[in-house]
């Protein structure tokens, strides 16, 4: 089935930055985004990879959109406010920012070491703190949405994932906070926590493309998600359709971590 992004009317027009948009579920972000008429800011440490998602997602673009792809490193401060003024240089207005970009590792307690922990934080916490420092001077008077990228991992316990898990745990509430200091300068901070969703990082930890079956079977909706389903809920949070929502994390599990 081709995947149709959710539409939201009120994005057209608007400007997104996303940060690790060259693949998997940024790169889904990226597509929903301008098949909605919005611009975007696709940045990534992979320029190569985002300027060719860039190209290929080209003739996507509804309503106008274009897609400005950039490297960028989300571990430098610096990096994301030359995103956010490459923005406000090409379109005059940023409206959303997504921070998406991740990484993933598998190590036990004991043997993780303080290099990995570093790396989780760096890119995930100091990631979506930098991603919103950059955006809010760059949005202004007239406000804006913001949605960090947690993850499942945030609420439930998974052997040998203990680094990521704290790292999105840590993002989970930070993103309260930025939605309680934000709110009076009329910025929403949301997030996302997925699931198990069938991308590229998915298969490299079973070996293989999918889930084992009984994995599946864990998930109420008997199934694996999609990029896409993640995006669609991303735009609701950057739309005006949840502009009373702030300091909210959505889950897109398909009902697994009840289980």
């Amino acid at each position: 089935m081709t995947y149709e992004p959710a539409a939201f009317a009120d994005l057209k027009g608007r400007t997104v930055a996303v940060t690790g948009a060259a693949r998997g579920i940024g790169e889904a972000h990226v597509l929903a985004l301008v098949r909605n008429g919005v611009n975007v800011l696709a940045g990534d440490l992979d320029e190569s990879a985002v300027g060719a998602t860039a190209e290929r997602l080209g003739e996507q673009c509804r309503h106008g959109a274009t897609i400005v792809p950039m490297s960028m490193d989300v571990t430098r401060a610096k990096d994301h406010h030359a995103l956010a003024e490459r923005a406000f240089q090409r379109f005059g207005t940023l409206d959303g920012w997504i921070n998406n970009a991740g990484v993933y590792g598998l190590n036990g307690v004991l043997e993780t070491s303080g290099a990995e922990f570093t790396r989780m934080h760096e890119v995930h916490v100091l990631g979506a703190s930098f991603g919103v420092q950059a955006a809010v001077p760059a949005m202004g008077a007239s406000g804006g949405a913001i949605v960090n990228v947690a993850s499942i991992a945030a609420y439930v316990v998974r052997a040998r994932s203990g680094a990521y898990s704290a790292s999105k745990a840590a993002v989970e509430h930070l993103t309260k906070f930025q939605a309680v200091e934000l709110g009076p300068r009329g910025i929403r901070v949301n997030a996302v926590a997925p699931g198990m969703i069938d991308t590229g990082m998915l298969s490299s930890l079973t070996g293989e493309p999918g889930m084992p079956q009984s994995a599946v079977e864990a998930v109420p909706l008997r199934r694996i998600g999609t990029p896409g389903e993640v995006s669609d809920t991303v735009l609701f949070l950057l739309s005006d359709a949840s502009r009373f929502v702030t300091g909210h994390t959505l889950v897109v599990d398909g009902g697994g971590r009840h289980r």
